[in-house]
């Protein structure tokens, strides 16, 4: 049957609401909002997680006293939603993720255009736009931790999670490509990687598929990133193994690698850092390897605009981002120099105070 013939034999009022919302995720949930392709299977999870519980909370925090079937959910339903959002002070960007899965179920049901922008509901532009740049510093170093100390001390506890850190640590990972990474079978001569001769900037490369699907290159071109992938290739146990203990599949790996860096306190609460912070260390490192100064996130001083964009371009690249203004989400944004601040000319009074006040 198709969807619709599917959908029409549960009647609305007859019909247990969440059963129709079961029908619908399991019909639907695969699709992408925007565009013609699959979503993640972590996105299908999050998405009807979410789905089931605001349809609950409803109910219990919203006040309605039934739950309605979602073909007849309307703005009042949004907007008590939104309320009870607002009280529990979500962050921005957890209000957008929760209503771009609405649009999704808005889409699924035809009803394109149904779910309105934040602001329509009452919501305040400070609650719903999520930061694209860091407002604060969050690699470890910043956070006064001992990187390569911790990163040992988790090595001798556990194996792989340790040799993922290294991997993080030497090439930006994410947690998932780290665990994912076979240190022998993606690892390439250059010939192998179909880059332009002209951008080859060392013999080896790491192969490595990130968000999207989307693969990248990284050149094994330090001794960071050499020692890195050696310590990965003496802790697993064969050439095609991943990094992830092979006892465990990757759901299991992943919880695994969350556990033991909360045994050691890398959370928000206890040291202001989490996993994540380790990408965000080395992202910075390389912003300040060709600017030859700190990150504007790190507090470092103005950078010439093409030097600046030549540092971003590297870290997005190294990030996995095809969009070079996602290395503001690492590094800040860009801090002007006097010759770019308005109403001042180089060579003023006041850019002469500057550089004498800096010199002192």
């Amino acid at each position: 049957m198709t969807p619709e013939e599917v959908l029409a034999r549960h009647i609305p009022g007859r019909a247990p609401p969440l059963k129709v919302l079961d029908v619908l995720i399991e019909l639907f949930n695969t699709l992408h909002t925007a565009l013609e392709k699959t979503v993640s299977h972590k996105t299908r999870h999050d998405r009807a997680q979410f789905l089931r519980r605001f349809f609950r909370d409803l109910k219990l925090k919203a006040g309605f006293k039934t739950v309605p079937d979602p073909r007849n959910l309307g703005q009042k339903h949004i907007r008590a939603m939104v309320q009870v959002w607002q009280r529990e002070r979500l962050a921005p960007a957890t209000v957008q993720t929760y209503f771009s899965f609405l649009r999704g179920l808005g889409m699924w049901m035809g009803k394109h255009g149904f779910v309105r922008s934040p602001a329509y509901y009452g919501l305040m532009l400070d609650e719903y736009q999520r930061h694209e740049s860091a407002q604060r510093d969050k690699s470890w170093s910043g956070q006064g931790i001992d990187v390569d100390g911790l990163i040992a001390q988790v090595s001798a506890f556990d194996a792989h999670v340790g040799a993922s850190l290294r991997l993080i640590q030497a090439m930006g990972l994410r947690r998932k490509e780290s665990l994912q990474f076979r240190p022998f079978e993606h690892v390439l001569p250059f010939s192998e990687t179909g880059l332009p001769a002209d951008q080859r900037q060392a013999d080896r490369y790491a192969w490595v598929k990130g968000k999207g699907g989307r693969v990248r290159w990284i050149a094994l071109d330090s001794p960071a990133r050499l020692a890195a992938l050696s310590h990965a290739q003496s802790v697993v146990s064969s050439r095609d193994a991943h990094m992830g203990d092979p006892a465990r599949d990757l759901r299991k790996n992943l919880r695994r690698f969350d556990y033991v860096l909360e045994k050691f306190g890398v959370t928000l609460r206890e040291r202001g850092a989490t996993a994540h912070g380790l990408r965000h260390e080395v992202l910075n490192e390389v912003y300040q390897q060709i600017t030859g100064e700190a990150s504007p996130v790190q507090g470092g001083g103005p950078v010439a605009p093409e030097l600046d964009r030549v540092a971003r371009e590297a870290v997005s690249q190294l990030a996995g981002h095809a969009r070079i203004r996602a290395s503001a989400a690492y590094c800040g944004n860009p801090v002007a120099t006097p010759s770019q601040v308005p109403g001042r000319l180089p060579g003023s009074s006041d850019e002469q105070g500057l550089d004498a006040a800096s010199s002192s």
